[in-house]
Parts: structure tokens; C-alpha cells; sequence
């Protein structure tokens, strides 16, 4: 039975950040040369950034803790999160705010160069009644993520957490992979990601889902059924930042909405698709009735 999704509340602990995103005909190779760029602009990026943004674009209540630094960056980071309807819990960080430099070519690929990387200077404000409070915790990959990883378990709510371009054996990555109910992750570096999908589950993984790009996605279930669902058709590709997060944001919408796993993969999918057509995290024509609809994503 469809749910309505505002009823639902989602936090999501990880990076924000402050970016500035170029692209170019190709990524550069190394060596002395000149590039110039097709476009370039500022704008909000992070992968937890990019979810709550697309989830709140969805309808979700969504609370965000992150970590800023106190400076002008850190201020425009958390006026774009609740510029667009989300809480957002700042914890104060050392060496100013989290930026990128993205370098973005024709076929989507990325290259990021971190300019700055903070460190919290305390203890994020997540209480226990926050996560009791929450339908879904969402532990994104950074150190100031890892306590609220058992905690949620410890409070008996569902862990999501989304591993990126994990390879198999990153020990970083490790407690997150460990700890997650619901897992996402790219394929782009995996062997043979149904195998890994496999043992995900086997070990206790509720789901374990894993993207492929224009092959689309694969998704395993407790009793070792995988499910693949087709990349949706986009047509030109603007911007590929934040499409992995749209996919994850559009998947947990719709299972927060009761949606079953094969609409939640197709509503998934189509996030993903909304995302590469625009410059932004998450695309304005975002809604619940575009990922529903059964006609093209323009």
C-alpha cells in the first residue's frame, strides 16, 4: 500500500561541501598544457548534500548533520540546504569548510581535487532521540559518520549507506559496509559485483544494490534473487555530479512510500536520470509524479 512520504523522517549524517564544478571537452592529461573550459559555476556539492536535497525534493523531512567551518562557505552550505526545506545540523569544523575543484568532460567523467578537507571540532549533534526518531539512518562516508553507525543498530533503525566506487577490500570502508541494513555502491570498481552483492546479503545486508551506469543496476535480495533494472533512456548528459546519490535518494523515497523493490529500482533509476540533464544535485523538475510516470525524463 502507497504511503505518503512526508509522514517519514530520513537522517542523513556525512559531507557537505562547497564546490566549484568546470567542464571540459576531455579530463586533462599530465602534462604542461592549456585548457579552457566549456562552463564552469559554484554550487553546493557532497554526497549527503546531494540526498537530503533530492529526498526533500521527493517530499521526505529530512535532517542533515555535517560539519562546517565558520566562514563563508560554511554559510552559503547550510543557506542552500535550508533553502530548500531541510534541518540541518552544523557541527563546527577546523580548516574552514569542505571544497572541491570538479573537473567534469563530455562523457560524465570526473576528476576531484579536494581543497580542503575539515575535521569536526567535536562531537556531531546526533542524540538518541534523533536517530529514534528517524524511518531510515543514512551513514555517509566520512569519519564524523562512523559513531552514529552502531547507534542506529543499537536502536533498532534501519542503516542505508552508500559504499560509492568501493573496490572489495578498502579498509575505510569496511565499517560502513559491515554496518549497513540497505547498501548502494558503484560497480565501476568491482570484479564481479553480483558475487559481492551475493555476500553482502549472506552476511546479513537486508539489500545490497549496485549501479552500472548507462547498463543500469543490480539489486540482490536476502534469498539471493538479483534483480536488474535498464539505465533510464536520457538523451544528452549535462552534468553526472550527484547522479549516484539521486538514484540512492529516489530508491529510499519509494521504499519509504511501500513502492515494491522493482518500482523502487525504476523510481531509482529515473532520479538518476533527472540528475545527469541538469547542473544541479538535484534536478528542479524533481518530483514524485516524475519518478511514478512511465513517460521520458526530460
Amino acid at each position: 500500500m502507497r504511503q505518503d512520504v512526508a509522514m517519514h523522517r530520513v537522517l542523513i549524517v556525512g559531507p557537505a561541501s562547497w564546490n566549484l564544478v568546470v567542464h571540459v571537452a576531455e579530463l586533462p592529461p599530465p602534462q604542461p598544457h592549456t585548457v579552457f573550459a566549456r562552463w564552469h559555476h559554484e554550487t553546493l556539492g557532497g554526497t549527503s548534500a546531494g540526498k537530503a536535497l533530492n529526498l526533500a525534493r521527493l517530499g521526505v523531512h529530512v535532517t542533515l548533520a555535517t560539519v562546517v567551518g565558520a566562514d563563508d562557505h560554511g554559510r552559503r552550505i547550510t543557506d542552500a540546504l535550508r533553502d530548500n526545506g531541510i534541518e540541518v545540523l552544523a557541527t563546527p569544523a577546523h580548516e574552514g569548510s569542505e571544497r572541491h575543484v570538479n573537473l567534469m568532460d563530455d562523457q560524465g567523467h570526473r576528476l576531484s581535487v579536494y581543497l580542503s578537507l575539515p575535521r569536526a571540532a567535536e562531537n556531531p549533534a546526533v542524540t538518541p532521540e534523533l536517530i529514534a526518531r528517524a524511518d531510515a539512518v543514512v551513514a555517509d562516508l566520512a569519519d564524523h559518520s562512523r559513531p552514529v553507525l552502531q547507534a542506529a543498530r543499537r536502536a533498532g533503525r534501519p542503516v542505508w549507506c552508500d559504499l560509492h566506487d568501493y573496490d572489495g577490500t578498502s579498509e575505510f570502508h569496511r565499517e560502513f559496509r559491515d554496518a549497513a541494513d540497505y547498501l548502494f555502491l558503484s560497480g565501476e570498481r568491482l570484479d564481479d559485483p553480483e558475487a559481492f552483492l551475493r555476500s553482502r546479503v549472506a552476511a546479513g545486508a537486508r539489500l545490497a544494490v549496485c549501479t552500472q551506469g548507462d547498463r543500469g543496476a543490480l539489486a540482490c535480495t536476502p534469498d539471493g534473487q538479483v534483480l536488474h533494472v535498464p539505465a533510464t533512456p536520457v538523451g544528452e548528459v549535462v552534468d553526472t555530479n550527484g547522479a549516484g546519490d539521486a538514484f540512492f535518494a529516489g530508491f529510499l523515497a519509494a521504499h519509504l512510500g511501500g513502492a515494491p523493490l522493482t518500482e523502487c529500482l525504476r523510481q531509482a533509476s529515473r532520479a538518476g536520470a533527472a540528475a545527469v540533464r541538469s547542473r544541479d544535485l538535484a534536478a528542479p523538475a524533481l518530483s514524485p509524479a516524475l519518478l511514478r510516470a512511465d513517460t521520458p525524463v526530460t
